[in-house]
């Protein structure tokens, strides 16, 4: 628990959110308007009790190599697993799995009917213009299955008339190479957004390799010592390229309609182990994948009375190749998985208010699942097919909601959901919330919610060849938090606050466990107690009308322990942490603005995290060190006569701090960006 007291001492010194934009008194330098917030001492009806962290427009412009991976780990409790620079990057929110948090683009399920799970490092952040994270039972008014919480992320049409336009280049270590463009127009009733971005990168950074040894010989050839070898990150190339075109047309003042739709194509490298003593020329692993997301949305505001409708559909088409060396020097194909995922989906929302005091709302929202996957190098013997599976699923999720405000300081609020899946369906899933204004002196709330909550399995737990169990049951998970936030303001300063207390407890977990067949499966094995505490602060000075300071902090303690019996005599997993679940992390981002420059710096802590289940500390592959990671920026913006610019270097890992996130997967080291960005000024129609 000291570990715990000294971080949040640290928190409490540097409470905050990121910079804000400032705008010099000669009025020759640019201003960024960005979205703001109005604090008042009343909750709205629609967030009664929820325990949300929306993610400013500061937070997701930041930087344009920025992915939403990037940007969870960051601002967010959240803790992410990452396999290294653009590779693998998933979710463990509040000690659960990457399956148990939800996300959705524009009310469409990103979560992978085949895997469950989303990854972060494939959606840049400039994509998003909204964001909020949904803690455990408040993910229930999103979707279900949000065992830990859900995630939602959105477009949205821009305020700015007329023409508007940007454009960034970057260029940073290891032959990195950014580049975005976004161009927009908005008349009285129409607009178009076109928005691409590209990455391209070596990425063959340079590690001090602790997995290998190289040994100094005397001239008798004796053994005097070792040391350990300086190697390059092989085989992580990567190429990203993301299109985003969406048009919204304003048929009136309370209807409206709009139109995304998102493309992707992705060709990466998969990064060799630091234990691999093979080489690029015989050794080789490739993941491409191409995405297609299009979401049709349709608004419309009536006295009392809020309704949504939106259809969409995405295609994937991902494949995961490894080549090796067949004996005579030449590559051959030794896996090659490939997956066709075709989803279609449709949402009708509804909001009605009653008064004052009561609000209902309603939605269904359906998702149809047709995934065809299968190993093109892999034959069965016995009828000479590829193996694999093609199964398609039906998901439909029902959902309604009554909130009710007796008086002004008080709030409470009921959701039931139900979901069906294939011709089964969980049993209701209920959630009950409550707030109550303690003070409307510097607005101190405080909040509460329980909840029970389901998720089925993947098509993959079901059906994947070999290994899938089609007699998976649902996992069931209770989940129950409280805390307080408050808000405290003047002229010149702000803080905002929140501490959150929760207690999960999930049953039939799924985990793949190998088998006595040789390879790997599905089962409900789990008793999974989850447990731990929240804090958020955050902090706004203005020392005047040029200077500038904010400061974000965010920790979380989280405890995810196995409660379930051991499997045999030799499992020693009962009563331990999960693997790779930190215990304690934190995060603080602060940043100081002086008429054009704006400087920030962010600093990120993990704790050790175990590899294995039975959290053993002696030996070298049963834990991953506690590591702390600074990264600084440095920004100055130019107001020219025909554009706005900013030229901006920063500078990641300043103290070349050697970590890993997964076992075996080194990661960077200091490495430096600078970018440069160009708004041109488009002359204004009257």
């Amino acid at each position: 628990m000291k570990k715990v007291s000294v971080i949040i001492s640290v928190l409490m010194c540097f409470a905050g959110t990121a910079f804000s934009q400032i705008n010099n008194a000669d009025d020759k330098i640019w201003r960024m308007d960005i979205d703001s917030a109005t604090v008042t001492a009343q909750r709205i009806m629609k967030d009664i009790g929820v325990q949300q962290t929306k993610l400013d427009t500061v937070a997701l412009r930041e930087n344009i190599s920025t992915s939403m991976a990037d940007v969870l780990l960051q601002n967010t409790v959240i803790f992410i697993k990452s396999y290294g620079r653009a590779t693998l990057s998933t979710t463990s929110f509040r000690g659960t799995a990457p399956s148990h948090t939800q996300v959705t683009w524009n009310g469409m399920k990103l979560n992978s009917p085949m895997l469950g799970m989303v990854d972060f490092s494939l959606i840049p952040s400039y994509f998003i213009d909204d964001a909020s994270i949904y803690h455990g039972a408040s993910s229930i008014s999103i979707t279900g299955g949000g065992l830990g919480g859900a995630i939602t992320m959105n477009t949205k049409p821009s305020e700015d008339e007329g023409f508007t336009a940007k454009y960034i280049q970057g260029i940073a270590s290891f032959n990195t190479y950014d580049s975005f463009f976004k161009l927009n127009y908005k008349n009285r009733n129409l607009q178009s957004s076109t928005r691409i971005a590209y990455t391209d990168s070596d990425n063959d950074f340079k590690y001090k390799n602790y997995n290998k040894k190289e040994y100094v010989k005397d001239e008798n050839d004796n053994i005097t010592g070792f040391d350990y070898p300086v190697e390059r990150n092989k085989n992580g190339d990567y190429r990203d390229f993301h299109a985003l075109q969406e048009f919204y047309f304003t048929a009136n003042k309370n209807s409206h309609f709009g139109l995304s739709t998102w493309y992707m194509k992705s060709n990466r490298g998969v990064p060799m182990l630091n234990v691999d003593y093979r080489n690029e020329s015989n050794s080789r692993s490739r993941q491409n994948e191409q995405t297609l997301r299009t979401v049709l949305s349709w608004d419309g505001s009536f006295p009392s009375v809020k309704l949504m409708a939106k259809t969409g559909y995405a295609y994937t088409d991902m494949s995961y190749i490894y080549s090796a060396d067949d004996g005579t020097g030449r590559l051959i194909e030794m896996i090659h998985s490939q997956s066709h995922v075709n989803t279609a989906f449709a949402k009708f929302d509804a909001e009605y208010y009653l008064g004052k005091k009561w609000m209902f709302s309603a939605n269904i929202t359906a998702h149809q699942n047709s995934v065809n996957s299968k190993d093109n190098a892999i034959l069965n013997s016995d009828s000479e097919s590829v193996i694999g599976y093609k199964k398609s699923r039906f998901e439909l999720s029902s959902f309604a909601s009554a909130k009710y405000r007796p008086v002004e300081r008080l709030g409470f609020a009921l959701n039931l959901r139900e979901e069906f899946y294939g011709d089964k369906n969980t049993p209701i899933i209920p959630a009950v919330f409550v707030n109550y204004i303690i003070s409307k002196k510097g607005n101190i709330t405080a909040k509460a919610s329980l909840a029970r909550n389901y998720r089925y399995p993947t098509l993959n737990d079901l059906y994947f060849m070999p290994g899938g169990n089609d007699s998976l049951d649902c996992e069931t998970g209770y989940t129950y938090d409280g805390g307080i936030e408050f808000t405290l303001s003047n002229k010149k300063a702000s803080l905002n606050g929140e501490i959150t207390a929760f207690n999960s407890n999930i049953k039939n977990w799924i985990v793949w466990l190998p088998n006595f067949k040789g390879f790997w499966s599905p089962s409900n094995v789990k008793k999974v107690n989850s447990y731990g505490v929240e804090i958020k602060l955050k902090t706004n000075i203005d020392f005047d009308k040029i200077r500038k300071f904010n400061v974000d902090g965010n920790f979380a303690w989280t405890r995810s322990i196995n409660h379930d019996n051991p499997a045999n005599w030799a499992d020693g997993s009962t009563g331990k942490q999960l693997v790779y679940i930190p215990e304690f992390s934190a995060a603080i981002k602060a940043g100081f603005s002086w008429k054009s420059w704006i400087f920030t710096y962010k600093w990120i802590y993990y704790s050790e995290r175990f590899t294995t289940s039975n959290n053993e500390k002696n030996t070298k592959i049963g834990k991953l060190g506690a590591y702390f990671m600074n990264d600084i920026s440095l920004e100055k913006r130019v107001g020219l006569s025909w554009a706005n610019m900013s030229l901006k270097i920063l500078v990641n890992n300043i103290f070349d701090e050697e970590y890993e996130s997964v076992l075996s997967h080194p990661m960077a080291g200091r490495n430096f960006g600078f970018f440069i960005e160009i708004i041109p000024k488009f002359k204004r129609q009257k």
